[in-house]
Parts: structure tokens; sequence; C-alpha cells
């Protein structure tokens, strides 16, 4: 199985390299590598705790967001236009070196 380099820019700026195999969620991968993505619902959809940015220039080779997934970003904070969230991006090679930013700001679901 090939294996997908994501680099995740944490709110400090600091960057993380990370690499995991395709067909992995981005949230998997980013928990893993210790970012602050808390995926409360466990990728069902449910909350936004996962919610990320995008780099622009790699939007156009992601799936579409569903409209469920439109929805949990409506109630996520600091969206921009190109926030999406972790849990519905799946590592493939077309996204080998993605870049990925954690919002400045999170909705910690727990604390509601």
């Amino acid at each position: 199985m090939s294996m997908v380099r994501v680099r995740f820019i944490g709110r400090d700026g600091r960057v993380t390299e990370a690499e995991g195999e395709a067909g992995t969620s981005l949230l998997e991968l980013g928990q893993a590598a210790g970012m602050p993505l808390e995926g409360t619902c466990e990728g069902q959809m449910a909350c936004s705790t996962c919610h990320v940015v995008v780099a622009a220039e790699w939007l156009a080779r992601l799936k579409p967001p569903s409209e469920e997934e439109e929805d949990m970003l409506d109630l996520a904070a600091g969206v921009t236009r190109t926030s999406r969230l972790s849990c519905q991006i799946l590592l493939a090679e077309e996204l080998d070196g993605l870049v990925v930013y954690i919002p400045a700001e999170a909705r910690d679901m727990q604390k509601y």
C-alpha cells in the first residue's frame, strides 16, 4: 500500500510532517501525529471538532464536501472557504504532499 505525506501547520505556525497509508482518514493521521483534532464523533459527521483548513492549491484535488459535511462546517469555529472535516478526507496517492492548517480556534463539543 502506498504512503501519503501530509504537512500539518499548527496554530503556532509549527510544521509537522506525517505519513499514512492510502485509505486512512486525515483525522486518524492527524491524531497519530499529535495534532489537536478532537474528532468527538469518531468520524460520524455529528460534530465539527476535526475541522481543518486545506491549503487553497490542494482544494481541487479533494472530492467535494457532502451536504452533511457542509452542514457540520457551519457549526465550526473560524471556517474559511477551504475548510473541511478531516474525518471526511481519505488519504490517496494524488494527495501526497497535502498541506492543511489547524484552525486558530476550535469548539470543544465535550463542553456543551
